[in-house]
């Protein structure tokens, strides 16, 4: 016999897409970021309160909340970019490894609503920074974002 677990009907809706979410500006132009990469499907930039040195962003351009409704061809895309950052950032910041994080709702921790993928480098025995809390210097940020390019052409 199996738990059953009772969920208010609302709580299993998707909530609907805002266009005035921080990434959707980013998106727009209106906004700046320190931009790594972007063709027609995606765009990479640098997290402006980083975990780790060359923590990137990853961003589908087409609208959606996260995981939970993004159409699943644009998921086809945006991992195997995933991938192409991660593999890069590893060689570019001389890290140990790489962590990719994606969170969904509010209850998963997410903080923004677009769908986007965390790439972090990682390094034995060094905990990451608190997400969220510390700004990043800009100069900081835009290095960053050249070591990570370079990485990308390689």
């Amino acid at each position: 016999m199996g738990r059953t677990c009772e969920k208010p009907a609302q709580a299993s809706l998707i909530m609907s897409y805002d266009t005035n979410n921080i990434f959707a500006k980013i998106l727009r132009g209106e906004i700046p970021c320190h931009k790594v990469y972007e063709n027609a499907d995606a765009i990479v930039f640098m997290d402006v309160m980083p975990q780790s040195p060359g923590h990137a962003l990853i961003l589908p351009k087409s609208a959606s909340r996260n995981l939970l409704d993004a159409d699943p061809a644009v998921l086809a895309k945006i991992i195997t970019l995933v991938q192409k950052v991660a593999v890069a950032a590893k060689s570019a910041y001389d890290a140990d490894g790489v962590s990719i994080a994606q969170f969904n709702e509010t209850a998963g921790g997410q903080t923004v609503f677009h769908l986007h993928f965390h790439v972090i480098p990682r390094y034995e025995g060094k905990p990451l920074n608190t997400h969220a809390r510390n700004m990043e210097d800009n100069a900081v940020l835009a290095a960053n974002a050249e070591k990570l390019k370079a990485a990308l052409a390689a």
